[in-house]
Order: structure tokens, then sequence, then C-alpha cells
């Protein structure tokens, strides 16, 4: 482990969903695809690999995409990422339907590349915000993309220029996640006692 994490688990609390970035803090095209590499050695369903990756760090690419995503949908009322604020890269996850072009069949490969993404962007001392709230259509024209890549996910990176708190709640309470007056964003998260069933 580096970054000063000593095991999974500092690494796991740290990677956060981050809506602040430090905008002076490019990231690059290597750290990108270092994060790819790490995504492509991990597991896929009948090892088909159908995943492919668009990679947006220049800043003109990062403009077109920033205004076609929808952040924190539990905020309705904020504007996030506040202005001057917003992430300096983006890895869209896509499908390349010449490999399959049944879309909802690995959606459980989008979920293990894009946490396992995070983690190596944690593991450098950035962060970022997996957004499944845009336009496929939308992506797919400001990127450019082949008509058989199909956008699944867009995940957000930067480095993190915001604090976020997790908290822990009991069975009853809401998960909603919130901001106080200070702008430090809250994450409720389930006790252990109460998920593990015997």
């Amino acid at each position: 482990m580096s970054a000063g994490f000593t095991n999974m688990k500092e690494l796991v609390m740290a990677n956060r969903s981050y809506r602040g970035y430090d905008e002076s803090r490019r990231v690059t095209r290597e750290e990108l695809l270092e994060m790819v590499d790490c995504a492509r050695l991990t597991a896929s369903s009948v090892n088909q690999q159908p995943l492919c990756y668009y990679l947006a760090y220049e800043k003109e690419d990062v403009d077109r995409i920033q205004p076609l995503t929808k952040w924190a949908r539990g905020l309705p009322d904020m504007e996030l990422p506040h202005p001057g604020m917003c992430p300096t890269a983006f890895i869209v996850i896509c499908q390349d339907k010449r490999v399959s072009d049944a879309l909802s069949r690995f959606s459980r490969d989008v979920g293990i590349v894009a946490q396992t993404i995070l983690l190596c962007a944690t593991e450098m001392g950035l962060g970022g915000c997996m957004i499944g709230n845009f336009s496929p259509a939308q992506i797919s024209d400001a990127a450019q993309l082949p008509e058989y890549v199909a956008p699944l996910l867009v995940v957000a990176m930067g480095k993190p220029a915001e604090k976020v708190v997790m908290t822990e709640i009991g069975p009853d309470e809401p998960t909603n996640y919130y901001r106080d007056e200070n702008d430090t964003h809250y994450v409720p998260k389930r006790r252990l006692k109460d998920i593990v069933i015997n």
C-alpha cells in the first residue's frame, strides 16, 4: 500500500464519492491509464471482457463532458460541484457492442471496474465519483464515440477538495447523505451488526 495506507480497510474508508475538486491539479493520461490497467485485470462475466474506456483529461474534453453529468441527486437544491471545483478528468466506462450487445448482462463488471478505478485513484492521492445520471447519446456525441461503443457509467476524477465524513446509524435512521453549514458532506453508514444476518 502507498499514499499512507497500511491496509485495505483504510484505503476503502478513504475512497469516498467526492463532489468537489482542486481544479489546479490536472489528472494525467498516464494516471488514468494506470487506473484502467488495474481495472482490466479484474473479474469479468464468463471472461468476455466487453468493457472499454474513454479517457478525458485535456481541459477541452473535460469541459465537454462536465455539463452533461448530473450530480448529487440526494441534494437537489444544491449545485454540485460548486463553481471552480469541478473534476479535471473523466473515465467513461463503455461496452463494446461488437463483443456483446447485452448491455445489462455486464452491470456487475461495470461495478467491479468502477470500484477498482476509484481505489486505484485513492491510492494515488486522487479521488472520484461514479455518475450514472447522464444521457448516453449526449456523452457519445461529446466524446465522438463510434456507434458500437455504449457509455454505461461516467467516473469523475480529480484531487479532492472537500471534507467527507462517515457516520454510523441505527436500523431505523435514514441513509440520506447531507451537508452542514460548513459544506462538510456526511455519509450515514449502517452498522456491521445490523447488516449481518446470522
